[in-house]
């Protein structure tokens, strides 16, 4: 075995893009078409995945041909092909790293990558810390409180962090992970020694991280924080709460949103400019229905669809995009829709918005996740973030977390109910019947659905209260799940 020195000048030539900032020289059309006949060459799974639909890669040379190519996902193609025939030359040792996926939607999967496929994502967390917190010109704290291991968030985030400091960022990091005493621990010391914190995390965990240290007298407002999260849905009401309490006077720069997945890292991030239209469709109920077509409001972010070309079918979300397995027209079944820059901005313009100053040139999608995470009772679809706004009422958000898991359960006489088992503060006491009623008030408010088709004697959900970190419902160092599984028949 020999050292592989193409790969190294890969890697290199990769590194000095990154650290020149060098944009792709291609438009994101042609990029798309180029990774398709590079994997269609390289890929030994997707030759076959190819032919055995009768697909001459040959042919496919041009977006016309690019948008009849099958569709890519986890079962038509992770599932029938081996792990190294799905890397580039069926060389899985190619690879530097790799990830499991958190294996919400069904059995984990594994995902290897490589350090150029860091660099990419480095790009977007370079937008964040840029252009959201001015890290430039600040001394930084990153402390990633996504959890460390197989999972994805915490060793993709530390070393996409890392890859800024080496860039010249005057950012240092720490990675607690999801340890919330060790992070108590080290921020307090570390701390005082940046002008700026930036926390990021699931949002629950988070605001879980927020509260207890506000219970251990820390002073969150002396560290002029500022939270990244991913993974999650949640509403402006929920980002002025979490922001209130670390003493943020500007959650539209001193917060960012990743949208991101195990299977190809970070898609698409909030921008000033991304947060601040969603404040203002938030108080624009009905523009955000005709943009967004539904009553929920979900994640907005900015994506270069160079490096993450996006596409739309039936309402899902596909994307193309490299790494390590290298992903074409992939069906992530996330719920969303694509659009234009200048298209949602103008619209919002001519209904009285403003556009902050930074207002970077990319195109918009949006996420409002995936179906499987929902339940149907009575024929009304709830909604996590539906229930997530009457867990954010100022009448009980202080005793609760914000975590929760809703199902529909058969009483002794086959009856149908609502359950909710909510997630307790730490050492705090709730009222389930005061959270019971903010959440149907709630449910009645947002769900058309609700308030027509379930009947006025069911609309009350059951409320069971377990304490902070139940080993049943919310186990720590997983990430959780807001609707309970199936149960097997």
């Amino acid at each position: 075995m020999v050292v592989d020195r193409v790969r190294a000048r890969r890697v290199i030539g990769a590194f000095h893009q990154f650290f020149d900032s060098v944009p792709l020289p291609v438009s994101p059309e042609q990029a798309a078409l180029d990774l398709f006949q590079e994997t269609a060459a390289t890929v030994p799974a997707y030759r076959a995945f190819l032919a055995a639909r009768g697909v001459d890669a040959h042919k496919v040379r041009t977006m016309d041909d690019f948008h009849y190519l099958p569709l890519m996902d986890k079962e038509s193609y992770h599932h029938v092909y081996p792990l190294p025939e799905r890397c580039r030359d069926g060389r899985l040792e190619w690879c530097d790293l790799v990830s499991v996926s958190s294996g919400s939607s069904g059995t984990p999967t594994v995902w290897p990558r490589t350090v150029t496929d860091e660099l990419t994502v480095a790009r977007r967390f370079e937008q964040v810390f840029r252009d959201s917190f001015s890290a430039a010109g600040l001394s930084t704290l990153a402390v990633v409180c996504f959890p460390l291991g197989t999972w994805v968030g915490g060793l993709f985030t530390t070393a996409c962090v890392r890859h800024l400091a080496a860039k010249g960022y005057p950012i240092t990091t720490v990675a607690p992970g999801n340890n919330k005493a060790e992070i108590l621990r080290v921020l307090p010391e570390l701390a005082p020694h940046f002008q700026q914190v930036v926390l990021l995390g699931y949002p629950p965990f988070l605001k879980t991280v927020i509260d207890a240290g506000t219970a251990e007298g820390i002073q969150w407002s002396d560290y002029s924080v500022k939270l990244v999260f991913a993974g999650e849905v949640f509403s402006e009401r929920w980002r002025d709460l979490v922001a209130e309490r670390v003493g943020m006077s500007d959650p539209v720069h001193g917060t960012a949103s990743l949208y991101g997945t195990a299977d190809a890292g970070v898609l698409g991030t909030e921008t000033p400019l991304s947060v601040a239209i969603r404040r203002f469709l938030a108080a624009h109920p009905d523009l955000a229905r005709e943009v967004f077509g539904d009553t929920r409001l979900p994640t907005l972010v900015q994506y270069d669809p160079r490096s993450r070309f996006f596409e739309t079918q039936d309402g899902t979300l596909l994307f193309t995009a490299d790494g390590g397995v290298p992903l074409v027209r992939y069906h992530i079944a996330d719920e969303g829709g694509l659009i234009g820059h200048r298209e949602l901005l103008d619209l919002c313009t001519q209904h009285g918005f403003q556009s902050p100053a930074t207002t970077p040139e990319l195109p918009f999608v949006y996420v409002f996740g995936r179906s499987l995470f929902t339940v149907s009772f009575f024929g009304a679809n709830i909604f996590p973030e539906h229930v997530a706004a009457g867990f954010e009422h100022p009448s009980v958000s202080n005793w609760v977390t914000g975590k929760y898991v809703i199902e529909v359960v058969e009483d002794t006489d086959a009856d149908h109910r609502l359950r909710i088992t909510a997630e307790l503060a730490p050492s705090a006491a709730g009222d389930p019947d005061a959270l019971a009623a903010t959440v149907r008030d709630t449910l009645l408010g947002l769900s058309s659905e609700f308030a027509h088709y379930v009947p006025i004697e069911r609309q009350l959900p059951e409320i069971r209260l377990r304490p902070f970190e139940d080993p049943e419902y919310f186990p720590p160092g997983v990430k959780h799940r807001y609707t309970a599984p199936p149960t097997p028949r």
